[in-house]
């Protein structure tokens, strides 16, 4: 056997979704990860610091008894958001980013922002008193490619946004494509990116050889293998600005398997055992506390948890559940194709 310590790690983009759902799967990320910043896209969604305020009560409720856990609030980004608001929220410390997502990028984003000019007024605001803006960097015109919507967002929304506003701080999401990794490197300042496990596992193969297989698809969508190559190599190199964002998302199984199945993956109770086999698979095993404990605490200006959590190898695989029953129904989990030995102890 094999251990390794690092600090209690971080997730810094994490569904936790509301009722049954959030009270079966709350317990996953809670059982490893101190902190995570909680995406706003309920139906409806959270718009406002109260809107915030009760939404962290209610994941606060549904912990299991005895876990230190705190949900990092963000507040959902529209055309009308009262930069006020934004404001009191964020100096009561109850507020710790906005979320911009493109109107119709993603599951629950149809209140989102079609016409990024008309927010200038609560992102002015954010740039001047320090509010970071975490983005779903993919534009959702029809013309464009699902596979180029991020270099397109990048080119035509985001660094427009940053040349106007070079004082505003901005997460890029779930980064997928080494244009997003090497727009990131460039810049000066101002810029980090978060990487999902699942985008450093699979690419979009995955979801189309052999048949489609929905627990792979996702939004952004996985790309292609030179994109996945670059992720790792950016996740791996110790770099202050890449960082673990799970994008961890649960959908019942009959919103997965349909027709017309929802985007999201469901990576909360085997991320850090996946992480490992990566970091190791790239002989990098020293930087993974960087990279899930590290570096996201000080790029949102937060301390390093002080407790730890220690990652054992063993030989014999470790084994999670194929499903896990919610309460709101059974939820798939993130299977990556290949045995897993590292685990949690």
């Amino acid at each position: 056997m094999q251990d390794l310590v690092i600090r209690r790690p971080d997730d810094w983009h994490l569904h936790l979704r509301d009722g049954d759902m959030l009270k079966g799967v709350i317990a996953d990320t809670s059982r490893h990860f101190a902190r995570a910043i909680i995406m706003p896209n309920l139906v409806p969604p959270v718009v406002t610091a109260a809107d915030a305020a009760a939404y962290r009560e209610r994941i606060l409720a549904a912990l299991p008894a005895g876990d230190r856990f705190e949900p990092l609030m963000t507040l959902y980004l529209t055309e009308g958001t009262d930069p006020d608001d934004v404001e009191a929220g964020h100096k009561s410390g109850l507020v710790k980013a906005v979320k911009l997502y493109p109107a119709g990028a993603t599951t629950n984003s149809h209140s989102g922002v079609r016409n990024i000019d008309k927010a200038m007024p609560v992102l002015e605001r954010m740039a001047k008193i320090g509010v970071p803006l975490c983005v779903h960097g993919e534009v959702t015109t029809s013309d464009v490619d699902i596979f180029d919507r991020e270099a397109v967002f990048i080119e035509t929304v985001l660094d427009p946004l940053r040349k106007r506003l070079p004082e505003l701080k901005v997460t890029m999401e779930h980064v997928t494509t080494k244009d997003g990794i090497d727009y990131i490197k460039a810049s000066k300042a101002n810029l980090a990116g978060s990487i999902t496990t699942h985008h450093l596992i699979i690419n979009r193969n995955a979801i189309l050889v052999g048949g489609i297989k929905p627990h792979y698809y996702c939004l952004p969508v996985a790309k292609r293998e030179n994109h996945r190559l670059a992720l790792r190599a950016a996740a791996v190199s110790g770099d202050k600005r890449f960082f673990l964002g799970t994008d961890s998302a649960p959908h019942v199984d009959p919103l997965k398997e349909c027709a017309c199945g929802c985007a999201g993956i469901y990576t909360s109770i085997n991320t850090m055992s996946c992480l490992a086999h990566v970091f190791e698979e790239e002989g990098a095993l020293d930087k993974l506390e960087a990279f899930a404990s590290l570096n996201g605490p000080a790029w949102y200006g937060l301390p390093v948890n002080d407790e730890t959590i220690t990652l054992r190898k063993q030989a014999d695989a470790v084994t999670y559940p194929k499903k896990i029953e919610t309460g709101a129904g059974l939820v798939t989990v993130f299977d990556p194709m290949f045995p897993l030995h590292w685990t949690v102890v």
